[in-house]
């Protein structure tokens, strides 16, 4: 069993079926299918896609990104979804690391194309505009044997503290199993119509927004827009959509919303960050519908736990590992530690990442054995449920999209009299964090704020530039001279401190 067979079974048991939902559009299990395999002989005609190679995939959530998916697949290639906020030099590394030749995009990111090639030459581009009409079928068994549970499917970048992105790989089997693991913690039945509102390329809307749904023969409502809220709301009504993925500022939103407004959901699903319980309190109070707040990262594919959605829930917590996946807390030393210790949260199963593309330190310093370690700091309590306490990991959530302060250091200290910068995260209402920057220039040198941030923007995603700028005599550093970010994290949070103007 792979990918490509699991989605083929699928559509045979129900070809007239709408697979998806998009604005007044509905596309069938059968022209999906069509549509895939037209991809597929693309790929692998027109530019010579072999199995094993990588294909970028860099799309905004449209129609074409799920046959563009399964095609890559359907090649017998390696899909290497891109984030399609990041900038052209951003995309430039994850294309020369992962040695992709061949990226799938659309007109409008494909106006960047010129600079990716130049920096990667014989790099050939497919737009989705450009897809060929569906082509003739690709035998069934073809498909069974070109791919085993164990080889490569995905490749999905994750920033580190390196400050460069690293590729968890991802296998075929790695993501049945947590698309099974999820099936029965969320009771998924081929009735269920699940609302996507979040971006395909995150490893959360991936498994449980796309491969869950199609596998299990329900529907995807992949929502047109979220600008202004009640467009994906009106969406979310209009098609009765009964399972709902979304991050805490959007049920923040929902809570909100007027008496009037019947929700056909059946359950909600918060993920990415964590949800504050007076969101939690505030929703299920107004709409009677559970929110069910779990937990997972890339390297897990992504989903570890789920708070149980019959039984007891723990506002606060991220719930129980999902079944056949086990979580521990250990020591730095691998000690096994009891309920209520802190330590590092670890995850085993059949989720757990291949390891990271062409880092094999990096994929030793991630493992411990068969456990992986996510460097998120928390315990569990007497009952089993797990509760993440700090991150490890020198990481801030924005919009519950990692950011990941070195990378942007990294860029910071290439602007002309940067002599010193730290980002930290500080509080934001609307979207849990942002970063703020501190930063210390050379003797003389003044900060131009302006050409800085242009400078800033023009090399990071929007998301990733810090929204805040204080320009300090010199970073406080500790007795080994490390920069105390905690001592910053403080003065960016503090109502009285100096944390710089908003930009």
């Amino acid at each position: 069993m792979n990918l490509a067979v699991a989605f083929t079974e699928s559509v045979r048991k129900r070809p007239d079926k709408a697979a998806f939902f998009w604005g007044e559009q509905e596309i069938t299990y059968a022209t999906l299918l069509a549509q895939t395999q037209g991809v597929a002989q693309q790929l692998t005609a027109a530019f010579g896609v072999k199995p094993g190679d990588r294909v970028g995939l860099w799309l905004k959530n449209r129609p074409e990104f799920v046959p563009a998916y399964f095609g890559i697949l359907f090649a017998g290639a390696v899909v290497v979804p891109i984030n399609n906020f990041l900038k052209p030099d951003e995309v430039n590394f994850i294309l020369q690391d992962a040695g992709a030749d061949v990226l799938i995009t659309d007109e409008e990111l494909g106006v960047h194309f010129v600079a990716l090639s130049a920096a990667r030459p014989g790099l050939k581009m497919l737009k989705v505009e450009e897809f060929a009409p569906a082509g003739s079928e690709i035998s069934h068994s073809a498909l069974r044997t070109s791919h085993s549970q164990s080889d490569l499917a995905v490749i999905i970048y994750t920033s580190g503290t390196t400050g460069r992105p690293k590729g968890a790989m991802l296998s075929h089997g790695n993501l049945l199993h947590n698309v099974e693991s999820c099936r029965i913690v969320l009771e998924t039945v081929d009735v269920d119509r699940f609302a996507v509102l979040l971006p395909l390329f995150h490893s959360y809307m991936m498994t449980v927004g796309m491969l869950l749904p199609l596998l299990v023969g329900g529907s995807m409502v992949l929502v047109k827009s979220l600008s202004p809220p009640h467009n994906a709301i009106k969406e979310i009504c209009e098609r009765q959509a009964t399972v709902l993925p979304a991050i805490p500022q959007f049920y923040r939103a929902m809570a909100n919303l007027p008496a009037k407004v019947k929700l056909p959901l059946r359950i909600a699903i918060s993920g990415s960050a964590p949800l504050p319980l007076q969101v939690l309190k505030d929703f299920e109070a107004k709409h009677h519908i559970p929110i069910i707040e779990g937990y997972g990262l890339s390297e897990s594919s992504p989903v570890a736990t789920k708070n149980p959605l019959r039984g007891v829930r723990k506002p606060g917590s991220i719930g129980l590992p999902i079944p056949n996946v086990e979580l521990s807390v250990q020591s730095d030393d691998g000690q096994m530690l009891a309920a209520n210790e802190v330590g590092e949260i670890c995850i085993r199963g059949g989720n757990v990442m291949m390891g990271y593309w062409n880092k094999p330190e990096e994929t030793a310093a991630a493992m411990r054995g068969d456990w992986l370690l996510t460097g998120d700091i928390g315990y569990h309590d007497a009952d089993g449920y797990y509760f993440i306490t700090d991150r490890k990991k020198d990481m801030l959530l924005v919009n519950g999209i990692n950011v990941y302060p070195r990378e942007v250091e990294e860029v910071i200290y290439q602007f002309p009299g940067v002599k010193e910068a730290a980002v930290v995260g500080v509080a934001d209402a609307r979207k849990g964090e942002q970063p703020a920057a501190f930063i210390a220039m050379n003797e003389g040198m003044t900060l131009d704020e302006k050409a800085f941030l242009q400078f800033l923007r023009q090399k990071l995603a929007d998301y990733k530039v810090p929204r805040r700028v204080t320009v300090l005599p010199a970073l406080p550093r500790n007795a080994t001279g490390k920069i105390l970010k905690t001592a910053l994290r403080q003065e960016g949070n503090s109502p009285t401190g100096q944390a710089g103007q908003p930009v």
